[in-house]
């Protein structure tokens, strides 16, 4: 949602709603742990009024504690927050679970994936972005693809129903390079928002064809 047209957000939910996404991935910023602010608790409440669609809410907060009973309330379904933030992992982790909600861990490019492996079990998504966190629009980090790979083969091994997410620069391009590694959630701004057919680029990226 942070490429959605803010001036008319709650359009831009109805048009990519009915172009046929599966959910809708919230980005929030505190100004600390990314230079930028985004979206807000307030916004994405304002948002759960007109779609009982999932929503995906991604934190790029210094202190993710601080955050969680706001976003619970909001409506959020799964709350990804980083592991290179202040608070303790599993504190995160059992926060988000206590509003019986979904806990994801993201890390950012120059985090190695040793960082997140120890934590697999206790979430249900892992993110190794793609891009530097906070801003919107950059070119996919091909070197993330081989994090992906890295982590469906710790998955496939462990047996865990565990999503693989990737997010920043995907496109029609990239989407069947990441399925190919195992991915199972493609996060995309830029690629549908600009398009004037979203509903053809998200089915291209549900199937993987470009």
């Amino acid at each position: 949602m942070l490429a959605a047209d803010f001036s008319r957000f709650g359009e831009e939910v109805k048009r990519i709603v009915d172009a046929g996404a599966d959910m809708l991935h919230f980005d929030v910023m505190d100004g600390e742990f990314v230079p930028n602010f985004a979206i807000s608790p307030p916004l994405i409440a304002a948002v759960r009024q007109i779609t009982e669609i999932p929503f995906d809410v991604h934190i790029m907060v210094t202190h993710p504690l601080r955050y969680i009973d706001a976003l619970a309330e909001a409506g959020a379904d799964l709350i990804t927050f980083h592991i290179e933030s202040a608070d303790a992992p599993s504190e995160v982790i059992s926060a988000i679970k206590a509003h019986g909600l979904k806990p994801g861990l993201a890390f950012s490019p120059k985090t190695p994936t040793a960082a997140v492996t120890s934590y697999l079990s206790e979430i249900n998504l892992v993110l190794p972005m793609s891009v530097e966190p906070g801003f919107g629009g950059q070119a996919f980090r091909h070197d993330t693809l081989a994090k992906i790979a890295e982590l469906h083969q710790i998955i496939q091994k462990s047996k865990q129903p565990l999503d693989i997410s990737v997010d920043g620069g995907v496109t029609t391009e990239i989407a069947p390079l990441a399925i190919r590694q195992g991915i199972t959630i493609l996060v995309a701004g830029t690629a549908i928002f600009r398009s004037p057919q979203p509903e053809t680029v998200i089915e291209k990226l549900r199937t993987g064809t470009t």
